[in-house]
């Protein structure tokens, strides 16, 4: 019976330390900062008419109607790696915004948008793509789950891994630093735990 429950506990303990969502605990551990932790938008600039709005039942923030709008961080930030985990409807239509120049204008031209849209009309840069800069080199669909973003812009080089599968491995030096947004644009979208660190 000892021995059923050692091994019992040690693949717990296996499953937990094999999670691709760090616990908070870890993610302290290893230099990271909290910017949205479900709380409070404190940090975060709100652009556009999107109905965001803070869940405590899951610690997110939440949009399902309005015009486009995003979230922007107040500070810039240039090499980091930001994590961030949100949950879409199939037909939602959203993206992460990074290194942004200019924090009253959040779009793929001034930007480097990390794409959230399943059933985009052109698929070049669907989930998990860099908008003009890299195509997914795999479909995994976003929709009606949570997801977890891991982010990485070091200098030019830009990596995108969407739950624990590395889809963008890419060179582009077209923007150095900015602000982060995250974008509402259709369906319903909700974000949570976002961590960043520097590189």
């Amino acid at each position: 019976m000892k021995r059923l429950f050692a091994v019992t506990l040690g693949l717990l303990l296996l499953g937990f330390a094999s999670s691709p969502f760090p616990s908070s605990a870890s993610a302290q551990e290893a230099g990271w900062t909290t910017l949205f932790d479900g709380s409070t938008l404190d940090g975060w600039n709100v652009l556009g008419g999107a109905n965001w709005s803070l869940d405590q039942s899951d610690g997110s923030v939440a949009a399902d109607m309005g015009i486009e709008g995003h979230l922007v961080t107040e500070s810039p930030y240039d090499d980091f790696e930001v994590i961030v985990e949100f949950w879409v409807e199939s037909r939602t239509n959203s993206g992460i915004y990074i290194r942004c120049s200019d924090p009253l204008e959040i779009t793929a031209r001034g930007c480097y948008e990390v794409n959230i849209s399943d059933l985009r009309a052109d698929q070049t840069y669907r989930t998990g793509g860099v908008v003009g800069v890299s195509s997914p080199s795999e479909v995994v669909n976003a929709g009606e789950r949570w997801n977890e973003f891991v982010i990485r812009a070091d200098g030019p080089h830009l990596t995108v891994t969407l739950n624990g599968i590395e889809i963008v491995d890419a060179m582009d030096s077209t923007h150095t630093a900015g602000v982060i947004g995250l974008q509402y644009s259709a369906g319903m979208v909700r974000f949570r735990s976002v961590r960043i660190r520097s590189l």
